[in-house]
This record gives C-alpha cells, sequence and structure tokens, in this order.
C-alpha cells in the first residue's frame, strides 16, 4: 500500500513517527508538502501535479494540515478525495474543526458540554453587555485564528476584560469570550481519538501561574484514565465534527467535562511520551482497515 504524509516539514515529530509506523506495517510511505501541490481541474477530471509529477497511485493520504495554511491544505486534501484516495481525515471535517466559533455552536447543538461563551460583531460600548454573558470576571477571550495557547488572555476583572476586547475589536480582531473554569485549576484533558475509539489520554498541567495548559507553554502531560462521562464527551464531540481522527480538549468541571475545542491534526509527541502507546501504529491500522474496506465496497458494486 502506498500512504502519502501531507505535511510541510518532515522533520516534525508527528510526521516522523506516522512514516516510521508506515513503513514498520511493510508499506510504501510519502511525505507531500500540500503547499507545494498544484491542483488541476478540467472536463477529464482532477489531478494533482507535485514537483513538476502528476500523483498517482495513492492509495490513503494522512492530513497533518497546519492551521495556517487550512484553506489551500483541504483544497488538497480534497482533490485527493475526488479522485478516490481514501483521507483518514475528511477534508469538510478539517473545515468545520479549524472554525472555533463554528465547531462551537456544532457542539452546543449536539447539547455536549462546554464552558459559557459568547461572540458579537463589532460594537462600539457592547464590551460590558460581552463581559456580562459568560457571567462576569474572570473570564478568558480568545483569539478565533489563534493556535497552541497564542492569542488566549486572561481577564481577572470586568474592567480587564473589557479593556483587552476592545483592544482586539480595535484590530478587527475576531474573537470569542468565554466563562473561566476556576476548578480546572490551570489544567485540561486531551483524549486522543481514532475511528470513534478513544486510543490514549493525558491530563496537561499548566506551568506555574500559567492558566493556559498547552504544552508548547510549558505544560506538563501525564497520563490519566478517562471517566465514563468524560470518554462519551470526547467520542460524541468528534462524532460531531465527523472527525476520524480528533484530539479533544476538555476541562474537568463541577458539572462534568466542558469541551474547549477538537482538534483534526493533533500532534503525537505529547501523548505518545504521556501514555506509552504506540498512536502513529494505530492510525496505520485504521488506514489500512478502511482502505480494504473500500475496495471491498467498490468490488461490491461494480
Amino acid at each position: 500500500m502506498k500512504i502519502a504524509v501531507l505535511s510541510r516539514n518532515s522533520h516534525l515529530y508527528s510526521t516522523r513517527r506516522i512514516m516510521q509506523a508506515i513503513q514498520e506495517a511493510g508499506h510504501e510511505g510519502k511525505v507531500i508538502d500540500h503547499s507545494l501541490c498544484d491542483l488541476v481541474i478540467e472536463q477529464e477530471g482532477p489531478s494533482i501535479i507535485y514537483k513538476g509529477e502528476k500523483l498517482e497511485g495513492i492509495d490513503a493520504i494522512i492530513p497533518r494540515i497546519g492551521a495556517s495554511v487550512t484553506f489551500y491544505g483541504t483544497a488538497v486534501v480534497r482533490q485527493f478525495e475526488l479522485i478516490g484516495t481514501f483521507s483518514a481525515v475528511e477534508s469538510q471535517a478539517i473545515v468545520r474543526s479549524r472554525d472555533k466559533l463554528r465547531s462551537l455552536q456544532i457542539l452546543s447543538r449536539e447539547g455536549l458540554g462546554m464552558p459559557k461563551t459568547a461572540f458579537t460583531n463589532f460594537s462600539k460600548g457592547g464590551e460590558k453587555q460581552l463581559v456580562e454573558r459568560v457571567g462576569g470576571a474572570p473570564l478568558v477571550i480568545k483569539l478565533l485564528e489563534g493556535t497552541q495557547g497564542l492569542g488566549v488572555v486572561l481577564a481577572e476583572t470586568k474592567k480587564a476584560g473589557q479593556s483587552v476586547i476592545e483592544a482586539f475589536h480595535g484590530l478587527k480582531a475576531r474573537i470569542i469570550v468565554q466563562e473561566f473554569i476556576k476548578e480546572a485549576k490551570g489544567a485540561d484533558i486531551r483524549a486522543f481519538i481514532i475511528n470513534n475509539k478513544v486510543v490514549g489520554a493525558m491530563k496537561r498541567q499548566g506551568a506555574e501561574g500559567e492558566f493556559r495548559s498547552n504544552l508548547h507553554r510549558g505544560g506538563k502531560a501525564t497520563v490519566i484514565k478517562l471517566s465514563k462521562e468524560e470518554k462519551t464527551a470526547a467520542l460524541n464531540a468528534a462524532k460531531a465534527l465527523g472527525l476520524s481522527i480528533a484530539g479533544v480538549d476538555m476541562l474537568q468541571s463541577s458539572r462534568g467535562p466542558l469541551i474547549l475545542e477538537v482538534n483534526s491534526s493533533p500532534g503525537l509527541e505529547g501523548i505518545e511520551k504521556a501514555t506509552g502507546i504506540n498512536i502513529a501504529g494505530k492510525i496505520i491500522e485504521f488506514v489500512e482497515e478502511s482502505v480494504v474496506r473500500n475496495a471491498q465496497k467498490k468490488k461490491k458494486y461494480h
């Protein structure tokens, strides 16, 4: 089987581990920089040109699309899907999960627990009402385009919250405002899901004095056994967004697990090192099963 990893950097831990797992399973692996793909759309059908050559014979792709190139990256994934290549994560699901506001709207519709969230258009003088919508201070203000904990601010007082919101709005930056979950104590849970199964989970504790738990911000990861409620919440969140592979971030609260975010390209380093589980290998097992199942379906209908 020929499997391509769509990644702009072959040296990243996640890319290297997936390539290693592909080879260990006896398949041919290839890293393709999706930003260098040209998409040809014509009457004869769609095709993909990479470094001057037409890409053919690839059985499956594993997208590792960075947030900064979501639009182009998902267009490349969609092109692969159109030519009949299996994608471990569907292009539309990536688009859905990358839009933080849209994904929260979907999770809310499904009745999943989450911190109370408010969003508004730029409106002069509306800062006070926005703070009140989420129960006052302290509150968390997030840039919709932020990743890895960047663009996330904790406002300790109503006045500070109003000032930060006003500053972001002055820069025409899109933000969401969320209630602060004090009992989480600067920690969150990441559940790693593959094909509707939780294959690993870790608790990430923020550095001292830091409310953000991201490992990129100095947080520490330890293995954790999820409660039944936490497992169900994580699985339902991934399912609601249509993600076969996902990292679901949750807070532990007095009212149960609260979904923070659902990541469509979750990193492997933190979860593999915290749990000792071969997550990359499990991704390849899922890809193998899916390609075989799809081939059987095609055979059945022809």
